[in-house]
């Protein structure tokens, strides 16, 4: 069963939706198209989507 709670986008700072199901943490935001799945366990990133983000170096 999936715990559910409501958390502030790391995008775009609006309401977004964290679930927790055994060892995966899902956040989504749907007013900008956020996603990122982790590993509750090992913390490491799973998949993840972000229009908008560049990655500069």
């Amino acid at each position: 069963m999936a715990t559910k709670q409501t958390v502030r986008c790391p995008n775009c700072g609006t309401l977004a939706e964290r679930s927790y199901t055994r060892q995966i943490i899902q956040t989504q935001c749907h007013r900008c198209d956020y996603l990122m799945i982790t590993c509750s366990v090992t913390g490491k990133v799973v998949e993840a989507y972000a229009p908008g983000i560049s990655v500069r170096g």
